[in-house]
């Protein structure tokens, strides 16, 4: 498990570090094994590993799991691919974005009503692309995939996904709860913090 597969920006590195210090429960180690064996099992085959996080708008605790995801796994020379999707199209959340700015990554933006981003992580490598869309959506383009339901809501109204070859439940709290309050910013720092600690958690044991 080397890691010098991509050298992020300083402050990236830092947030990076600070996210894998942070602890995790036996409890979330548990829900969390479940997506490691998925990707090891595909590793050993030597097949695809397409990751697709879905929550219901695609706007916040998916768009964290994406970039957070598809950066853990260029870290560790994974070769995963990692999209995100929702059930209706509103926009990658302001806040969130601002998180992820806050975090260390360079971001770009593209159109107004639903912006299309180009994440950074690095100079030397291409940026994610993330913006609102349905889970089916033709950027998301893959045959198989695992299924990582990022919230409740669409866990639950979601019974079918085509495509789908494993359907994992990894639940994040949303921090829309904390709009437009004093606690707005820590809040949703600190939900991406959780992200990026638990699936740089994953892509480490892979």
């Amino acid at each position: 498990m080397k890691r010098d597969q991509i050298s992020p920006y300083p402050e990236l590195e830092k947030t990076i570090e600070k996210a894998r210090q942070r602890p995790i429960t036996q409890e979330r180690r548990e829900v969390l094994q479940v997506l490691i064996d998925y990707i090891q099992s595909k590793r050993d085959q030597s097949q695809e590993i397409n990751l697709n996080f879905i929550c219901t708008h695609n706007s916040r605790r998916s768009q964290f799991s994406q970039i957070w995801a598809q950066t853990a796994a260029d870290y560790f020379g994974v070769p995963a691919r990692c999209f995100s999707g929702g059930v209706e199209i509103t926009a990658f959340n302001k806040r969130a974005v601002a998180s992820i700015m806050r975090s260390g990554f360079t971001v770009k933006a593209e159109g107004e009503n639903n912006p299309v981003y180009s994440v950074f992580y690095s100079d030397q490598n291409a940026p994610i692309t993330a913006f609102s869309k349905l889970f089916d959506d033709p950027i998301n383009e893959a045959e198989r995939f695992a299924a990582i339901m990022t919230c409740g809501h669409a866990d639950e109204n979601c019974p079918f996904i085509p495509g789908t070859e494993r359907r994992i439940p990894v639940r994040y709290e949303d921090p829309k709860a904390f709009d437009d309050t004093e606690e707005e910013a820590a809040r949703y720092d600190e939900r991406s913090l959780q992200i990026a600690s638990e699936l740089f958690y994953v892509f480490s044991r892979v």
